[in-house]
């Protein structure tokens, strides 16, 4: 099967891809494109898998640079891809040419950046620990320290879990609402003391905010489409023993 890749209007013409788990070599509850190394999927697979990845983005394997994410708000400035599972941080940036910079996700937003002008993006991994954070801004942060100019500066949201997947306890409501009462807004009433959080929602307005140029979400929930995304809530849900991870990926 041939790998599945969706992308954004809004970002071209810089390459990138929200690739799903389509036309991967793993199998189990893997089956598929999984690109985490963090998992217990067998690390040739997952090599394989990478490799497949970083084909599809014209770049070598080794040009194609992940991070340990931690669910921070920190942002790196890559010239270089670090060796795998060494630097701790959620998002990252660069302007040098043939680098590809990938997040992994299965749930929590991949959101990829471009200044095409200016020659500078970037990607983050986007959980509600991170967006909470500011890891959104963080990344914008980086990528103007390398020339981009905010308002020049579109972004993308990848596959993520939606707002009628996403059922949270009233501790977690609380914990927004200590940081801004108006992000009651992002939550919906469901069942008991339950509400369901509109991730999306949330981090699309906090990048509004931070004033760029523009910024979308592909519209597609990981939960919700088992057979083309991996979803970390869905395998506990299903009693999984573990689950695969989604890459995204942006390049010059």
């Amino acid at each position: 099967m041939t790998l599945e890749i969706l992308t954004s209007e809004l970002l071209s013409p810089v390459r990138h891809g929200f690739f799903t788990r389509r036309g991967g070599a793993s199998s189990g509850v893997f089956h598929g494109l999984n690109c985490g190394l963090g998992s217990s999927d067998q690390s040739e697979i997952v090599r394989i898998n990478r490799h497949r990845v970083a084909d599809a983005m014209d770049v070598s394997p080794e040009d194609l640079a992940t991070i340990y994410q931690v669910h921070s708000a920190d942002a790196l400035t890559l010239d270089s891809p670090p060796e795998p599972g060494t630097v701790k941080a959620d998002a990252m940036v660069t302007a040098t040419p043939g680098l590809a910079l990938g997040v992994l996700t299965a749930d929590c937003q991949p959101v990829l950046f471009s200044d095409p002008e200016a020659g500078v993006i970037g990607a983050a991994h986007a959980g509600w620990k991170g967006a909470l954070g500011g890891v959104l801004e963080a990344t914008l942060e980086r990528m103007e320290e390398l020339g981009a100019d905010r308002a020049r500066i579109v972004a993308a949201i990848g596959p993520t879990i939606s707002q009628q997947a996403y059922e949270v306890g009233p501790e977690f409501l609380e914990t927004f609402l200590a940081e801004d009462p108006e992000s009651a807004r992002f939550f919906a009433n469901g069942t008991g003391d339950r509400y369901h959080f509109d991730l999306v929602g949330y981090s699309l307005n906090r990048l509004r905010t931070a004033g760029i140029a523009d910024v979308e979400w592909i519209r597609r929930c990981t939960y919700s489409e088992p057979e083309r995304f991996y979803s970390y809530r869905r395998s506990v849900h299903n009693k999984e023993a573990d689950y695969g991870r989604l890459i995204s990926v942006i390049r010059l």
